[in-house]
């Protein structure tokens, strides 16, 4: 791998072209940022050199600071491995320099790359380039100037949207804004650079210094008030988290007292921020949702990935039809299968219907979704089976129909062709019995599927490698995150979340109030809490889970009767407008008073209450009892080897349970509350109220250890080959 470097060649003008390198993004990594420091004395002291042109290897100016450098402050504590920039480098040696810069841009800049280019004079960059500061999104606010300079250039409201939404902008709307000073092609980047950087040294061109520009930000009332109602919006969008807050504040002390000032405070602010729970909770997602595609076995054996370009899915109810609206969008063709005309055309209308309401959202554009819809074809046969690549069965959880359509698609397809299931509980070893094992791998999806960005890959013990590379590949196609687990019922996350419910309805039962329980989990961070999820799930779908885990995991459940007695009183969920909670077109769902005597009723069944009272619980407490029953069936996936790491399950429990993402998944977060506590915790719930809690081994084996749930096994268990 060629070394981190940054050159500097200086032309017959007296321009010196300083260039970063450090495929593939050219990030700026410490010797980067040592390298810039250092070209940048060498062209101030040169008397040949009258101006400067920053720029980027390889079609890419910089995707921005190295963020490994995070994760070493993480594990060490340390943070003086973060260098001085902001001051040291954009100030000093870039803005208030003697000689003017001006940044080419091409490709992107983002993050530190952008703000790289903000302390230049000028920036000049190719169409389309991306430019962006999604520092928030790692838990941390820009740190080289970011939060000062763009408010300076593109206006304080469309500096804060791009900030906080961490939305990045394209180069030529920014140059209408005023942060790109024109675009040119990228054969004449480098030469209109020269030229500018030569103009402003010459001043026939404005040496502009961004952070000393007070004409976009407003009256000192006018921003605040802009301010002030941001603060607003990021306190319904992004509760619980601190980044989002201090960003405001910081922009807001460089509006009242300068913009130097800002940059100070900015600073300091960003360093307690890199050593936030927060931040080390998103940096973690970051690395462990690249890492998922590191599979053994699979992407370290040579293999590479067959052209998928046919896929058959079969079952256009509301998971086959998302599956199949996320395939057209990914430019596979594909055929929808139902058993007839009537639920055929229902299914085609149900994808119709969600690629339309792309374009009028204005995420798709109207000739991308005509020709989408253009490679979707229905059938209600196998007969248009006969050149399809891979066959996603999507239909309704039920062992023997699931097997029969294996049986029929088997004969049906090529030898080469996938044979998938969408099954999100079913072990595969039972749905594919009677077929071609090595061809048999699960494709769960979440959700609405064409929205929700998690696929959980099963590997059954005899699914080929070949198979398990080729879904990974169809996946990324598809813009999803695939995730390879082991199978067993509910496979990875389905397993690991099956006590969720069961925890919040003992609760229920031990005399919890249901709506209080929604609301501690929501204010915690999942958007909606256990009973309004069944509501919006259908109890058709609780009622068969529950056998499924009830089968599997007798020793270790809770079964209520309070779904079977919601359905006995006409209830559904949202299905029907009733159920936990009230569901209202136009209005925000609300609780339903009439679904106490029902809840009533189910505690007199189960008759545990202690003493026939309700127990007295903290908010604390009700989350411990609801998630710690999470984290220790996420101890027996991970002991069974289910997950490849520890990382996998916290990103499937993130993108699939939106579990979230700024507490780590839930498998980071349990480390960071300690497992001795929750064993100890539910160790005493299970002399209380019975096996459910009840510690798993590995979970005991951790906590008297000191050592961590997420920390590789050194003894892997035999039942790891299941991956």
């Amino acid at each position: 791998m060629a070394k981190a470097r940054v050159t500097m060649e200086v032309g017959n003008d007296s321009v010196a072209v300083i260039t970063i390198f450090n495929p593939p993004v050219n990030a700026l990594a410490i010797p980067i940022l040592a390298g810039l420091k250092e070209k940048y004395d060498e062209a101030m002291r040169r008397n040949d050199v009258r101006a400067i042109v920053l720029t980027g290897e390889g079609g890419r100016f910089s995707g921005g600071f190295d963020i490994n450098v995070f994760e070493k402050v993480h594990k060490t504590g340390d943070i003086s491995l973060l260098p001085d920039v902001s001051v040291d480098l954009l100030v000093n040696r870039i803005e208030d320099a003697k000689k003017p810069s001006v940044a080419a841009i091409e490709g992107l800049a983002l993050g530190g790359g952008l703000e790289l280019a903000l302390g230049c004079h000028a920036r000049i960059s190719t169409p389309k380039a991306q430019l962006g500061l999604p520092e928030l999104t790692l838990g941390i606010i820009p740190g080289f100037g970011g939060t000062q300079r763009l408010p300076r250039l593109v206006g304080l409201k469309k500096a804060i949207e791009m900030m906080l939404l961490s939305k990045s902008m394209t180069s030529d709307e920014g140059n209408k804004l005023g942060l790109i000073d024109a675009i040119v092609c990228a054969e004449d980047l480098l030469k209109v650079s020269r030229l500018w950087a030569l103009n402003i040294a010459e001043r026939h061109k404005p040496w502009t210094r961004s952070l000393h520009k007070a004409d976009k930000i407003g009256s000192p009332p006018e921003a605040l008030e802009i301010l002030r109602i941001s603060r607003q919006q990021a306190k319904q969008t992004a509760r619980n988290m601190p980044q989002h807050q201090a960003c405001l504040d910081v922009i807001e002390a460089g509006v009242l007292n300068g913009g130097y000032h800002g940059v100070l405070k900015e600073a300091k602010v960003f360093k307690e921020l890199v050593q936030s729970d927060t931040s080390k909770a998103l940096v973690h997602v970051f690395f462990s949702q690249r890492i998922t595609s590191k599979v053994p076995g699979v992407t370290d054996v040579g293999l590479k990935s067959r052209h998928v370009k046919k896929v058959a899915v079969i079952g256009g109810g509301l998971m086959g039809s998302g599956i199949a609206t996320a395939l057209i969008l990914g430019n596979f063709h594909v055929i929808l299968k139902e058993i007839n005309a009537e639920y055929l055309l229902k299914g085609m209308k149900t994808i119709e219907g969600n690629v339309r309401g792309l374009v009028t959202r204005g995420k798709l554009a109207h000739e991308e979704a005509e020709k989408a819809l253009s490679m979707l074809k229905g059938v209600s046969d196998y007969s248009e089976f006969k050149d399809v690549d891979m066959v996603i069965e999507a239909v309704v959880e039920n062992v023997s129909l699931k097997q029969t359509i294996f049986r029929d698609i088997e004969e049906a397809c090529p030898p080469h062709c996938i044979l998938a299931t969408n099954t999100s509980t079913i072990n595969l070893d039972v749905i594919g019995g009677r077929t071609a094992q090595h061809r048999i791998v699960g494709a769960h999806f979440f959700s609405p599927a064409h929205v929700m960005p998690l696929l959980e890959i099963v590997r059954a013990n005899k699914t080929s490698a070949q198979v398990i590379l080729d879904l990974m590949t169809v996946g990324k196609a598809i813009k999803k995150v695939p995730v390879v687990v082991g199978n067993c019922t509910g496979f990875a996350v389905n397993r690991t979340f099956f006590p969720y419910t069961q925890a919040a309805h003992l609760l229920v039962n031990l005399g919890v109030d249901a709506f209080r329980i929604d609301r501690v989990i929501s204010n915690f961070g999942l958007p909606v809490g256990p009973f309004q999820l069944q509501d919006l799930a259908g109890y058709g779908v609780a009622v068969a889970v529950k056998k499924q885990f009830a089968d599997a995991f007798h020793d270790r459940i809770f079964l209520s009767p309070l779904v079977e007695l919601l359905i006995k009183s006409g209830r559904n969920g949202k299905n029907n407008g009733k159920g936990y909670y009230t569901y209202e077109k136009g209005n925000k769902p609300k609780p339903d008073p009439s679904v106490l005597p029902i809840i009533e009723e189910s505690r007199r069944l189960t008759n545990i209450m202690p003493g026939g009272k309700p127990i007295s619980v903290s908010d604390e407490e009700i989350l411990e009892m609801v998630l710690f029953p999470v984290v220790n069936e996420a101890c027996r996936v991970i002991d069974d080897g289910i997950v490849v790491r520890a990382s996998d399950l916290d990103i499937a429990s993130i993108l699939g349970m939106s579990f979230p993402s700024y507490r780590g998944g839930i498998v980071f977060w349990a480390d960071n509350v300690g497992p001795s506590f929750i064993y100890r915790s539910l160790e005493k719930w299970s002399d209380l109220y019975g096996n459910f809690f009840k510690p798993s081994r590995f979970l005991e084996e951790r906590a008297a250890k000191g050592i961590p749930l997420s920390a590789p096994s050194s003894t892997p268990s035999a039942s790891r080959s299941r991956l």
